[in-house]
């Protein structure tokens, strides 16, 4: 259904939802809440807490000023409680206050608290009449995440009128509803969106994350059938050249590297087609165990296709394979291919592929675009699958005549997991760093830590080196507390001597953005790169030696840790600082296993023993598989029930109808996430 057809919902507001992924009224119901915001009674002014949202009964002593900056219109009000303790009130774009707020007037101010010049302010305030904020304490408020032009309070209407306009048909089979004990279908749609408690909200969340874990394995399951059949039309051996550049690398590979590497020559030497995971941590050496893969393919009268997540990870790789080609003279043609280039540029490299003069096809989504025709392509590698997801590795599949297939992943699974997630491979993991890197030196400190992490980061870059500094929000919002990218760069220029260059980097970016700005950090124009999450997967910069994580609460230890991957690559020693906002025991207990240990399985089999059953909000552990609400590590028990309901289900313990295994095999399930 459009969502044109929902009261409200205009073609600018339908533009904007376009833009947040909502395409319809059916994706509303999807658009599930990032947390819920529980109002909690009025504090006063002196028991306030930094970098917290809370409320206050104050009155409005001095009249509102309101001044223009640029575009941004900012509205400042001085509030004093019943003690006569003060506190500055700042709005952005909310001119119409100045009718609202009159001198002398009391309201309940709820909003963000935080330092400012040495005192605290309160930032973006919502006004509640006394009452009116009485009747909502308690209440679990659903937060959505939000894009530029969309507030909390559209989406909620939305949602609220698509509940009544949407009739839900179950989509699991009966057996398993009952076996597991789930709830139907439209009131777990209905409670996620507006539970009355804590309870209901855990109820709707488990049938939901259920439904997402439960088709994406039934269909990983269809995948490993069809695979089974497919007989190696591509039996290679090992080129002369593969085993000299083994032996003449500048350094020798690990034990795992060298294990994996023979785990893949008997696969693409057998009978059946090669479906193989390579898992290793960061750092530990898959890409060029994918390159030999690559170049065996290529040596042997095919081509070969290597796909990265981004435009700046497969420039890098292209650019890797060429200098090695060149270095150790192997007579071979890559080619770039991904979205940002000419349309010149593109035919080119169409023309180059389908006629075979290209060996080697490095790069994004544009690898499996209807126009791009490979002449024989045998050998696929997909950089961290999970941000492609499964469809996606088909579709690549589905270019050549059954390629052998290689995925890569950094995410460090607990090996049960990763049985379940990657159902339809064979799995090799990289358990060994390479000799000779040095460990990274990590501390987990609070915000009053800032200062002394700023000197630090001064003496690094006078030194030479590099520094990222990264925030989990790209720009101010009242629905998502913490640092963001643009305020926080813009904090640091004012901090730093002019020498230092600082910019800003973010997924809302251009591609070409994207890759100037981290083309200039890799050149070290610029010193100090304030980043989202983005650089997880982005450049190897050997220069960089410091990462500062603020709010590092707000991300899940699995992410963290590879995050601070992005730096101990080069000879010098590295440090990871990670700014805990909340300051909570709990927050600092969980953070501290990463000094603990560098080791990635271990990081992420002891953040999911420490999680409780609550802790669902705010922290992602492994958000790069594609599940709107489903997380792999949080959600480890929910993923295991949904394999063993398959399995159950396969082997005919659960019975299900035909009509429901046809609903099943459908290509399309509003819930199925791959």
């Amino acid at each position: 259904m459009q969502l044109s057809r929902l009261k409200g919902i205009g073609e600018k507001t339908e533009k904007i939802l376009y833009r947040a992924g909502v395409t319809c009224v059916e994706d509303l119901l999807e658009y599930y809440p990032r947390y819920y915001d529980t109002y909690e009674p009025p504090v006063l002014i002196r028991n306030l807490e930094c970098d917290k949202t809370q409320a206050v009964c104050a009155t409005l002593v001095r009249d509102l000023v309101i001044r223009r900056v640029k575009k941004l219109t900012i509205v400042q009000g001085f509030l004093r409680d019943q003690e006569g303790n003060g506190i500055c009130a700042t709005w952005f774009n909310a001119p119409f206050l100045k009718g609202k707020l009159s001198l002398g007037s009391t309201f309940i101010f709820r909003g963000y608290v935080k330092e400012k010049n040495g005192s605290f302010v309160i930032d973006q305030p919502k006004v509640f009449e006394i009452g009116q904020y009485r009747q909502e304490m308690g209440k679990m408020q659903p937060v959505y995440p939000l894009v530029s032009g969309l507030t909390n309070n559209m989406v909620k209407k939305a949602v609220s009128q698509a509940l009544d306009v949407i009739a839900l048909g179950e989509r699991l089979p009966e057996s398993v509803r009952g076996h597991y004990a789930l709830e139907p279908l439209e009131k777990a749609i209905h409670d996620i969106h507006y539970p009355q408690n804590t309870m209901e909200m855990m109820a709707a969340r488990k049938r939901l994350i259920f439904d997402e874990f439960f088709y994406f394995i039934y269909y990983l399951k269809q995948l490993k059938e069809k695979n089974k059949i497919n007989q190696n039309g591509h039996i290679l051996k090992e080129p002369k050249e593969v085993k000299q550049l083994i032996e003449n690398l500048p350094y020798q590979l690990t034990k795992a590297q060298l294990r994996t590497w023979e785990e893949i020559k008997q696969d693409i030497a057998s009978e059946k087609v090669m479906n193989r995971l390579i898992q290793g941590d960061v750092g530990s050496g898959k890409t060029i165990i994918a390159i030999l893969a690559l170049l065996t393919a290529a040596l042997n009268g095919g081509q070969g296709a290597f796909m990265a997540p981004t435009e700046v990870l497969a420039r890098q790789h292209f650019e890797n394979l060429n200098e090695l080609l060149t270095q150790f003279q192997i007579d071979l043609k890559p080619v770039l291919l991904v979205g940002s280039m000419t349309l010149k540029e593109k035919r080119e490299a169409y023309m180059q592929i389908e006629t075979g003069a290209a060996d080697i096809i490095v790069g994004t989504h544009a690898l499996i675009q209807e126009k791009v025709n490979y002449k024989k392509l045998m050998m696929v590698v997909t950089d961290e699958q999970h941000r492609f997801g499964v469809r996606q590795r088909e579709s690549i599949f589905m270019k050549g005549m059954n390629p052998h297939t290689i995925v890569m992943s950094a995410t460090p699974i607990p090996r049960t997991l990763a049985m379940i997630l990657y159902g339809d491979l064979d799995i090799s993991v990289i358990d060994e760093l390479p000799t000779g890197r040095k460990p990274i030196a990590n501390c987990v400190v609070g915000t009053e830590y800032r200062p002394n992490a700023y000197r630090f980061i001064e003496e690094q870059v006078k030194e030479g080196r590099q520094v990222y500094v990264i925030c989990p929000t790209v720009e101010y919002s009242e629905a998502v507390e913490g640092e963001n990218v643009v305020e926080y760069a813009d904090k640091l220029k004012k901090i730093f001597p002019s020498s230092i260059q600082v910019e800003y980097l973010h997924g809302r970016m251009k591609p070409s953005e994207k890759n100037l700005i981290m083309e200039r950090f890799a050149n070290n124009e610029v010193q100090v790169l304030v980043s989202t999450t983005v650089v997880e997967v982005g450049v190897n910069v050997p220069n960089a030696t410091v990462m500062m994580v603020e709010n590092a609460e707000r991300f899940g230890l699995a992410q963290l840790h590879q995050l601070r991957g992005r730096v101990g690559r080069g000879k010098n020693q590295s440090y990871c600082i990670f700014v805990d906002g909340s300051g909570t025991k709990d927050s600092k207990k969980r953070l501290d296993i990463l000094c603990k240990s560098n080791d990635g399985f271990f990081i992420a089999s002891e953040d999911l023993r420490l999680r409780g059953p609550g802790d669902f909000f705010g922290v992602r552990q492994s958000g790069d598989f594609e599940f709107r609400l489903g997380d792999i590590m949080a959600d480890a028990e929910l993923l295991k029930m949904a394999a063993d309901a398959v399995s159950m289900m396969e082997d005919g313990k659960l019975e299900i109808s035909n009509e429901e295994r046809n609903i099943l095999n459908a290509e399309e399930h509003g819930f199925m996430s791959l």
